[in-house]
């Protein structure tokens, strides 16, 4: 979008006004000591908090603690050669990256500059990495789905645009690709993504972008890197980089969704730049700011007025947890944060159940308002039916009777299960989650036997759409659950049962369900 007349006075005011500052308060400073990617300096009296500093090579620093005698800093490039007596000069600017659509597809570090093969970014507008959270009286609530292709998800936990949802759990529990999943299926909904990679292995980000390549996701997406081989200071700067790129499409009233993974890595490189700068440990050796951290970036997480766009930036925030802990000091904070949380269970990650969501433990605080009506009044009682399923297995386990009601809702609660399983990187749409949950509900799949659940349901989605593609629209475009498109419905899985039967399914089920990795 060309920026408005308004939009290039204020560019060029904001120039101007660096300029005029770096003439009259431009000073050079010396390095007094140096160490692991942060050093202090003499001579700066004049910097500003965040302001960058550059040395004659090129070599990157932001000031970070404003001291009466010494300024501390963070190196954003490589510091090894960096010793005491090297001098710095100061900028006259704030840490700013560059945004703009010409971001989209590429892989950046925390100041947005390319790591990729793609040439230099020819955008010209530059934002200040932090930037204020809007006002109360600048949002309105979150009401507009976001459609994330995960079923557990999107029929039980919804979340909403401008939603801050979080994602924690052990390692290697799925959090990674949760989000990826969620990003694959904004493929066709023109929301623009971002994901922040801060201290994982390159191996690990290696990968991330490849999956994002190979699903042609790369073509609405920016990846902010700063893995762990990249300095504390492009760690810590990481998340608000995505968070700002993020903002600028919301400001553009357009739709952002932004994964910072991992904040418990963001965390642990805050705590060893304050530990390294002389600043008095905590609980847990972080500083007493740690909640301050986090809290200012998320709350840039939202929903605007109509006034300003109506654009929204939606954030999903990953958290490790250890031995599942989710009353850790890292853990408790960012879930007091955000509107949400969804824990991943190593044991039933263990067990088979992919993703391992633990729905007991999870919840969305923005709920059904934020959901597509026609899944809101498919999965009603789904979750309940679901959180009573492990109390149902403890009787059964110890020998308890039980009712004819209390077997039915135990036969159908473990087909629920079945059918919330999903392998990754394999996103749903709409119409067959809703066709899917419907069946559960319904009773449709109470005579299929459990280990053909998820062939069924994958042969019922291939009937939408091979066979019935006007039901499928009619799921995806209807607001109300009709009368009517329950009868429609009904009738296709009815067709889909004839068509099992007579090529025996049911009985393959087993063989069929492995090889799908489910």
């Amino acid at each position: 979008m060309a920026d408005t007349l308004d939009d290039m006075r204020r560019r060029t005011l904001a120039q101007l006004e660096q300029i005029h500052w770096a003439v009259r308060h431009r000073e050079v400073g010396w390095v007094v000591r140096v160490g692991d990617g942060v050093a202090y300096l003499r001579g700066v009296s004049s910097v500003r908090y965040g302001e960058l500093l550059a040395r004659a090579d090129g070599l990157t620093a932001l000031a970070f603690d404003l001291r009466p005698q010494e300024v501390g800093v963070l190196f954003l490039d490589p510091s090894e050669h960096v010793c005491a007596g090297d001098v710095l000069e100061t900028t006259g600017r704030v840490a700013s990256v560059i945004v703009g659509d010409e971001l989209l597809g590429r892989i950046v570090d925390a100041l947005g500059r390319p790591l990729d093969e793609g040439g230099p970014v020819r955008a010209q507008t530059f934002w200040p990495v932090e930037r204020d959270a809007p006002g109360v009286i600048d949002r309105q609530p979150v009401h507009e789905p976001l459609h994330t292709g995960i079923k557990v998800i999107d029929g039980l936990l919804p979340l909403g645009r401008g939603q801050r949802e979080l994602i924690l759990g052990d390692r290697a529990t799925g959090k990674t690709a949760l989000a990826l999943d969620a990003i694959l299926a904004q493929r066709e909904s023109g929301i623009v993504c971002i994901y922040a990679a801060i201290g994982q292995r390159k191996a690990s980000v290696a990968e991330t972008i490849e999956i994002l390549s190979q699903h042609d996701a790369l073509r609405y997406t920016v990846v902010v890197v700063a893995d762990a081989n990249s300095p504390p200071g492009q760690q810590y700067l990481a998340p608000y980089t995505a968070c700002t790129l993020g903002e600028y499409f919301m400001r553009k009233g357009r739709h952002a969704l932004v994964v910072y993974d991992d904040l418990s890595k963001h965390a642990d490189a805050y705590r060893r730049i304050s530990l390294l700068l002389g600043r008095p440990p905590g609980r847990e050796a972080y500083p007493a700011d740690v909640f301050y951290l986090h809290a200012r970036l998320l709350e840039r997480a939202t929903r605007l007025h109509d006034r300003l766009g109506g654009g929204s930036l939606t954030a999903l925030p990953l958290a490790s947890t250890q031995a599942g802990n989710i009353a850790a000091y890292i853990p408790t904070n960012v879930i007091s944060i955000t509107d949400g949380q969804i824990y991943l269970d190593t044991r039933l990650f263990n067990e088979g159940l992919r993703p391992a969501v633990d729905v007991g433990l999870s919840v969305s605080r923005v709920g059904g308002k934020a959901q597509p009506r026609i899944l809101r009044q498919i999965s009603g009682d789904l979750r309940l039916l679901y959180a009573q399923l492990h109390e149902l297995e403890t009787f059964t386990r110890f020998g308890a009777e039980l009712e004819p009601e209390s077997r039915r809702r135990l036969a159908r609660g473990r087909r629920l299960r079945e059918a919330l399983k999903q392998p990754r990187l394999r996103p749903w749409r709409l119409a067959h989650q809703a066709a899917a949950l419907f069946a559960i509900k319904d009773g449709c799949l109470d005579d299929v036997p459990l280990e053909a659940v998820s062939t069924f349901l994958d042969t019922l989605c291939c009937h939408l759409e091979e066979v019935d593609t006007r039901l499928r629209d009619a799921l995806e475009q209807e607001t109300d659950f009709t009368t009517e498109l329950q009868s429609r419905l009904r009738q296709a899985i009815a067709a889909v049962q004839r068509t099992s039967i007579a090529r025996g399914t049911h009985d393959s089920g087993t063989d069929a369900s492995a090889e799908t990795g489910r």
